[in-house]
């Protein structure tokens, strides 16, 4: 996502001690942690980061990125480390630069398992040791501390494996020893810049904290932050509006007071910062579930738009026998599942709009244990969805693939599948420093 370069240049023009950025998401899902890659163009990451390069060294303060490359891995950081020697080479600077890496050895995430060191969330799955050992990637999820020991090495430019999100704002403000519960709700509101204000687009907003509290200032022109959105962004990818855990302790803002300073800033104070024992860091885990073939077609028939569900059904189970029967599969080795989409591909049965549609596209998704499979139930399905009637006696309809070949090999998907914490002796335990000079 871009950013607002005329919001970045008036932070500038206010003499920030440092610039931050989160880098992380899941939103896209488990794909891009399990195959350890970014979800986003190299293209664009360079064209923005290179942006943020050259305002660091304008401001001569460090600038740090956390879970970079989008998932935090060895190899999204290395991703963005080589686009940073590239940026640094064209711009002609010689950068110190510091890499904190977060991914964890699958083997040692068994041993730590074994001696009662990590420990479920809430609705976490239920795990084993083969569950870990099968983990394509795990990251553990860096916390002020780390942050902290990165800002210390006096580096340029950060690059961090997976960090929470709060961790790059964090970190700052408690290692001058500001208010602890301040610097933690601050940065909560921070990290996903203007996301807490008007015009969320905009990128860019300014968080100053003192002793007591923080202030947020959006820095686009046309941008507003007011206690409604500085407050509401405690409810963003946060289960509880009050409670926000992180590393070594949580967040409660209950008692927080939002005030508006002006038209556009906000000041907040009364946050409460809770240390806990033992110091944990969470874990997140991806591995290959299936591998996936797909297929779509199109319904326009009013009819057979009108008993989609129904045409739906009844191609699963024919097909299904077929499998079983021909393969010798049993139903746990295999899945078909048929999506209607503009009738209920998102919420199933659940669905509430039963608005007629005047297409359905129906997307078919074969998972199974290897591709190979995958790929001869989708050739399987695909007569089905070219030609099934839905009853007996009528003329043999067609309907519309949209492509050719009609089924698409999908690889390998991934499965998120810790959703557990680490203890650690240590903050630094479970994650390594590199500090690099470049040019």
């Amino acid at each position: 996502m871009n950013y607002d370069k005329a919001a970045l240049e008036r932070g500038l023009a206010m003499k920030p001690d440092i610039i931050a950025i989160d880098g992380g998401s899941t939103d896209s899902g488990p794909a891009y942690l399990g195959q350890g890659v970014s979800k986003y163009a190299r293209s664009s990451t360079k064209t923005e980061w290179r942006g943020l390069m050259e305002a660091r060294a304008k401001a001569g303060v460090p600038l740090v990125i956390g879970t970079a490359g989008t998932c935090g891995t060895d190899t999204a950081v290395d991703w963005l480390l080589d686009i940073t020697r590239e940026i640094a080479d064209e711009l002609g600077q010689t950068v110190k630069i510091a890499v904190l890496r977060s991914s964890q050895d699958p083997a040692k995430m068994v041993e730590a398992f074994e001696d009662g060191r990590i420990s479920p969330l809430g609705a976490a799955p239920e795990i084993d040791a083969e569950t870990i050992a099968s983990c394509t990637n795990i990251v553990a999820l860096a916390g002020a501390e780390q942050i902290a020991a990165a800002i210390d090495t006096g580096a340029d430019i950060i690059i961090a494996g997976r960090t929470t999100d709060t961790a790059t704002i964090a970190a700052l403000p408690l290692m001058r020893g500001l208010h602890a519960g301040a610097a933690w709700h601050g940065a909560k509101i921070g990290e996903c810049g203007a996301l807490c204000a008007t015009n969320p687009q905009s990128g860019v907003a300014m968080i100053e904290f003192d002793d007591q509290g923080f202030t947020v200032s959006p820095m686009a022109e046309n941008s507003a932050a007011t206690p409604h959105t500085v407050s509401a962004h405690m409810l963003y990818e946060n289960s509880d509006p009050f409670i926000l855990y992180e590393p070594g302790g949580y967040l409660d803002v209950t008692h927080a007071k939002y005030t508006a300073l002006d038209a556009r800033r906000v000041r907040v104070t009364g946050s409460e910062w809770h240390k806990t024992s033992p110091y944990t860091v969470k874990l997140e885990g991806a591995r290959v579930e299936a591998f996936q073939t797909v297929l779509l077609v199109l319904l326009r028939d009013q009819r057979y738009v009108e008993n989609a569900q129904i045409w739906a059904d009844d191609i699963h189970q024919k097909c299904c026998a077929k499998v079983e029967d021909r393969m010798g599969l049993a139903t746990d080795d295999y899945s078909i599942e048929l999506r209607l989409i503009g009738q209920n591909a998102s919420f199933g049965a659940l669905e509430t709009n039963h608005a007629q549609a005047p297409e359905i596209g129906v997307l078919a998704i074969v998972s199974a244990r290897t591709q190979a499979l995958a790929e001869e139930i989708g050739q399987m399905l695909n007569p089905y969805l070219l030609h099934h009637p839905l009853t007996q006696q009528e003329e043999q309809p067609t309907f519309a693939f949209p492509f050719s070949p009609a089924s698409l090999n999908r690889g390998a998907v991934y499965g998120f599948c810790l959703n557990h914490t680490l203890s650690l002796d240590d903050p630094m335990d479970a994650f390594s420093l590199e500090v690099i000079t470049h040019g």
